[in-house]
């Protein structure tokens, strides 16, 4: 077990993932299909009832944000371990609206209190004041990072990502040790792999192999028109059948513009998909899409990551 009390193990990638953007309103195609899920969404009873539906069609991974609600399911889940014994995390971090809001509403100090953990209050505090005023990027990173794991203690974690918000901003500036110091503070404190999420996979790739980060986990869109695939789609393919990375493929079906048996059985096609991570708001579609992916995934030496 991990010094923050998460229990600690390989980690080991489904082929399909399941993700919480449907749950908090984001679709990239449709601002009407988004309000329309942030509605049917408002109780948590309905997030728990898709969750149900995906874990008994046999989803044992959650791929989510850090969103407030994420706790109220961390929460159930460990209360409900006979229900959920094999149900595992990947949070994805940091969830930049939430901070947005907290330091709209408590300022920046306000904002950095709420944020501390709870254990080990008086040292993450000193830790913080001294970050700043040191200016050790360091020392604040590992701070915010225990504070957005706070909500997971006691589950199942093997992957902690990155968000895309982060990834391609510090990607943009260039600042390379901020990648070696998520990496290594996920690995030493939480026993876990670090993941990154981009919109610019070719470009991520190449920077963290200049830091010597090792067949990184990269989730990034993957699909068969080049939606959001910045650098364009052949770009993304030649990585693929090149580079020594695990791809997570996500928007695979480019938020509804590609009829799901097609975009399911051409990511299928592709070397070096390690996992596919989809989002749905119904057992039919859940099912749907579990389906399709047990039908079109063939295992073989070019599904995996290479050494």
């Amino acid at each position: 077990m991990s010094p923050s009390g998460n229990i600690s193990e390989e980690p080991l990638m489904d082929r399909l993932l399941f993700g919480d953007n449907q749950f908090f309103g984001v679709n990239h195609m449709s601002e009407e299909k988004a309000r329309s899920q942030q509605m049917q969404f408002q109780d948590m009873s309905a997030i728990l009832d898709v969750l149900d539906d995906a874990y008994d069609l046999g989803l044992r991974t959650f791929m989510c944000t850090t969103h407030d609600r994420i706790g109220e399911l961390c929460d159930v889940a460990r209360s409900s371990p006979d229900r959920y014994p094999d149900l595992q995390f990947h949070p994805c971090m940091p969830y930049a609206h939430k901070y947005a809001d907290a330091v709209t509403e408590n300022g920046i100090i306000g904002a950095m209190r709420r944020f501390v953990p709870d254990t080990g209050y008086l040292d993450a505090a000193r830790r913080g004041t001294a970050s700043l005023a040191r200016k050790e990027i360091n020392g604040l990173t590992s701070l915010l990072i225990d504070a957005e794991m706070k909500m997971f203690e006691g589950l199942r974690t093997p992957v902690v990502w990155l968000q895309n918000v982060v990834v391609d901003l510090l990607l943009g500036l260039g600042f390379k040790d901020a990648f070696t110091i998520f990496t290594e503070h996920i690995r030493s404190r939480y026993g876990a792999e670090p993941g990154f999420i981009t919109m610019n996979l070719p470009a991520l790739l190449d920077l963290l192999d200049e830091v010597g980060i090792e067949n990184p986990l990269v989730c990034a869109n993957i699909n068969k028109i080049g939606f959001r695939m910045s650098g364009g789609i052949e770009s993304y393919r030649r990585a693929l059948e090149t580079r020594s990375f695990r791809a997570v493929a996500m928007s695979v079906f480019a938020s509804g513009a590609i009829p799901p048996d097609e975009a399911v059985q051409w990511v299928c096609e592709q070397p070096n998909i390690t996992s596919i991570v989809f989002g749905a708001s119904s057992r039919r579609n859940i099912r749907g899409t579990k389906e399709l992916v047990d039908r079109y995934w063939h295992d073989g030496p070019s599904r995996t990551g290479r050494p």
